[in-house]
């Protein structure tokens, strides 16, 4: 039997009036979830309380050696009303992944899982119900030792909260513009690269904000070593659509997992999904300079990220050093319409879910 304490909040926020108009990340719901971590105890005092600020030491070594990690996944209303996870257990492993490789005492994925269940069951009345909408679920893990020294940390948090998101595209699916990075990397195998450590997306943020000098919204990463494989895009994985002239065949290729770049549980699906239709998908070396020629002679048909927050984010243009790369004439591919309208529709409820992949998120996954 599970213990998990719940104090529920004497003062309620007000609920957003108007659920079109949610943005992402900016509103949070009215309790999170706690869980400690101390030495020679474990993981401990699970509970569920008022949303509030964490107190925490100056010393704290989180603020001082990044000793964290997180998630992200969602929860779905569904049009018959059941609000729904997908492949959450997948989050809890990857979790337990980025714990290991970051020196955190690995969770309990079973018994965690489902405190996050209870959470979102006592703030159920915030889950939208507007099309596109959903529930943001942020579970991390931060350093509390007040400590300034580098170790492993004795002390840590396990936190998460909730935050109500509008669709991601509120005006609807659009191709982006993305600028291939070639000063800076942002892992190497052997590296953080494959876990979801806060680190990894702090030292993205120069590459971010000078392509946003140049009007691109993403930054496609290449390898730290060559400076020539393409890896992922901003927080999402990337795929590639090619077309063989001779026999008309369809390759879809995405980067393979050297160590360096995240094992997304949206690029997982897709992977599946598309082998289940039929698609020959291929995971390995894409350089940059195969992306230049597939464009020249007319073979790259498509391409397009994927990720949690967009699910698929197709992309319409390119741009290394002073070669622009034009995708389907910036405009959204069928592939890619496919796979977003296959994967959300599983996730709200609208399709047949084969794959098993969605739980519901008021039922215990514990058994």
């Amino acid at each position: 039997m599970f213990e998990i304490k719940i104090t529920k909040t004497d003062a309620p926020k007000p609920k957003p009036a108007d659920e079109s108009a949610l943005g992402f990340g900016k509103l949070f719901t009215d309790h999170m979830l706690l869980i400690n971590y101390d030495e020679g105890e474990g993981w401990h005092d699970a509970r569920i309380v008022p949303y509030a600020p964490i107190s925490l030491e100056p010393a704290a070594m989180c603020l001082h050696y990044g000793q964290e990690v997180f998630e992200g996944m969602k929860a779905y209303k569904a049009a018959d009303g059941e609000v729904r996870l997908f492949r959450p257990e997948k989050n809890m492993e990857r979790l337990n992944l980025s714990n290991d490789r970051l020196c955190i005492p690995k969770i309990d994925e079973k018994f965690t899982l489902e405190a996050i269940k209870q959470l979102i069951r006592v703030d159920a009345d915030w889950i939208p119900s507007a099309e596109g909408a959903s529930l943001y679920i942020r579970p991390f893990i931060f350093a509390v030792d007040p400590f300034i020294g580098v170790r492993p940390a004795n002390h840590l948090i396990f936190c998460t909260i909730l935050s109500p998101v509008g669709a991601y595209y509120s005006d609807g699916i659009k191709p982006v513009k993305i600028y291939v990075e070639k000063n800076y990397v942002r892992s190497v195998s052997g590296g953080t690269g494959y876990t979801k450590a806060g680190a990894n997306y702090a030292i993205s943020l120069k590459a971010q904000d000078e392509a946003g000098k140049f009007g691109y919204v993403q930054v496609l990463w290449l390898d730290g070593v060559e400076r020539r494989y393409i890896e992922e895009v901003g927080a999402m994985n990337v795929f590639f659509v090619f077309e063989d002239k001779a026999s008309g065949k369809i390759e879809v290729a995405t980067p393979a997992l050297r160590g360096s770049i995240l094992s997304g549980i949206t690029r997982m699906s897709c992977i599946e999904l598309l082998r289940s239709l039929g698609y020959t998908v291929n995971e390995r070396l894409i350089a940059i300079d195969e992306l230049i020629e597939a464009d020249k002679n007319g073979t790259l048909k498509e391409a397009f990220g994927t990720g949690t927050a967009a699910v698929i984010s197709p992309i319409g243009e390119f741009k290394y050093g002073d070669s622009i790369i034009n995708v389907n004439n910036g405009q959204i591919g069928e592939l890619s319409q496919r796979l977003y309208d296959t994967l959300t529709g599983i996730q709200w409820g609208r399709i047949s879910d084969e794959f098993g992949w969605t739980v519901p998120a008021f039922g215990c996954c514990c058994k």
